[in-house]
C-alpha cells in the first residue's frame, strides 16, 4: 500500500472541518488572479466568507468524507476547473455570486490570455501623434489613419473573438492604447446548499427581471385567489369587500328593501319618477301638482349652474376680446 504523507492526511481533515463547519460550501477558480488582489480579496469577504486553496485530489477525497453528512455535496467534484479552491459561508448561494461578481475588476490582457468576452477596439481618436504606432495598429488588424494631426481607428473593430487567445502583438498593443478587457475576480463554479447544486448559470440571474417576475407573479396569484374568493391573509379584506359591494347592488337591483339598500334603491326610484315626470310633463294633466312642484324644484336647483356656466362663457369672450383688442392696439403702434 503506498505512503500517504502526513501533510496531505491533515490537509483532508482541514477541508473536512471546514466543509462540516459551513452550510454553503462552493468552488471557485482563482486562475490568473494577481497574488496582491486576490489578498484584498480575502480581506473583502473577512468574516463573510473563508477560501482554502488546495489540490484537487484532495478536496475530491474531502467531499467524498463529507457525504455522508451533507448528501450530494461530493457532486462538487464535477466543477473543479482552472486554480480551484473551496468557498465557506453562511451567505446565501445567490448573495455570495453577487459579492463575488461585484468584486471583479479590470486589468489588461496577458500573451496566451483567453479573452472570455469580445474585446472590441471603438472608433475615434487614439491620442497618439503620427508615428510607427500607426503601423502598429495595422499590423494587428485594427484599420487606422492619420486625422488631424492623430492616430485615429477608422471604425469599430473586433480585434478578438470570445475564447480566442490573446497573442503577444495584441496584448502589447492594447496595453498602449490603455485597453483592459480582461476581467480579473474570484469565479464561483458552483456552490452546495441542503443537498441542492448550484451552478454559476443558475445564480447569475438579473434581479431587476426577476423582481419584476415576483411581483407581476404576486398579482396574477392576488387576482386568482380573489376572482375565485380562495381567502389568504393578504386577500380577505379585499374579497369581503368584493363581496359586500356585489350583495349590495344585488339588492339595490333586485329592490330587496335593507338597511343598507334602502336609501339607494329610494333615490333611484325617485330619479326614474322625476325622468318619467319630465317626459309627460308637456301633457296637459299628466302631473299633479306635488309632483310638478318637485319637478320645478330640480329645474330650479339646476338653472345656477348653467347660469354660471353661461356667466364663465361670456368672461371667457370678454378677455378674449380685451386681448384681441390690446393685440390690435399693439399691432397699430409698432405699425
Amino acid at each position: 500500500m503506498a505512503h500517504v504523507a502526513e501533510w496531505k492526511k491533515e490537509e483532508v481533515n482541514e477541508l473536512k472541518s471546514l466543509i462540516d463547519k459551513y452550510d454553503v460550501i462552493g468552488i471557485v477558480d482563482l486562475l490568473n488572479i494577481p497574488a496582491k488582489q486576490l489578498q484584498e480579496m480575502r480581506k473583502s469577504l473577512h468574516n463573510k466568507a473563508v477560501i482554502r486553496m488546495s489540490k484537487k485530489n484532495l478536496i475530491d477525497l474531502a467531499l467524498e468524507d463529507c457525504n455522508a453528512s451533507k448528501n450530494n455535496i461530493v457532486d462538487l467534484s464535477e466543477h473543479m476547473e482552472g486554480q480551484v479552491a473551496v468557498i465557506a459561508t453562511e451567505m446565501n448561494p445567490f448573495k455570495l455570486y453577487k459579492i463575488l461578481e461585484d468584486s471583479k475588476t479590470s486589468a489588461p490582457a496577458k500573451p496566451g490570455a483567453i479573452a472570455t468576452d469580445d474585446i472590441v477596439i471603438p472608433e475615434g481618436d487614439t491620442g497618439f501623434e503620427p508615428g510607427p504606432f500607426l503601423g502598429e495598429l495595422q499590423q494587428v488588424g485594427i484599420p487606422a489613419k492619420i486625422d488631424k494631426g492623430k492616430i485615429v481607428v477608422s471604425k469599430e473593430t473586433v480585434l478578438v473573438e470570445a475564447g480566442e487567445e490573446v497573442s503577444a502583438a495584441v496584448a502589447s498593443t492594447l496595453s498602449r492604447m490603455d485597453i483592459n478587457p480582461m476581467e480579473v475576480g474570484i469565479d464561483l463554479r458552483a456552490v452546495y446548499e441542503e443537498e441542492a447544486i448550484y451552478t454559476s448559470e443558475v445564480l447569475a440571474i438579473d434581479e431587476e427581471q426577476t423582481l419584476a417576475d415576483v411581483q407581476n407573479a404576486f398579482r396574477n396569484a392576488f387576482n386568482l385567489s380573489v376572482n375565485a374568493a380562495i381567502p389568504t391573509e393578504e386577500t380577505i379584506s379585499t374579497i369581503i369587500t368584493l363581496a359586500y359591494t356585489r350583495a349590495i347592488n344585488v339588492g339595490v337591483d333586485a329592490a330587496i328593501m335593507t338597511s343598507e339598500t334602502s336609501e339607494p334603491i329610494i333615490g333611484l326610484a325617485q330619479a326614474k319618477m322625476l325622468a318619467l315626470a319630465s317626459e309627460v310633463s308637456g301633457t296637459e294633466g299628466a302631473l299633479d301638482d306635488e309632483l310638478a312642484e318637485k319637478l320645478s324644484n330640480v329645474a330650479v336647483a339646476a338653472a345656477p349652474v348653467v347660469e354660471e356656466t353661461v356667466e364663465e362663457e361670456e368672461e371667457e369672450e370678454e378677455e378674449e376680446d380685451a386681448e384681441e383688442e390690446a393685440a390690435a392696439g399693439l399691432g397699430a403702434l409698432f405699425g
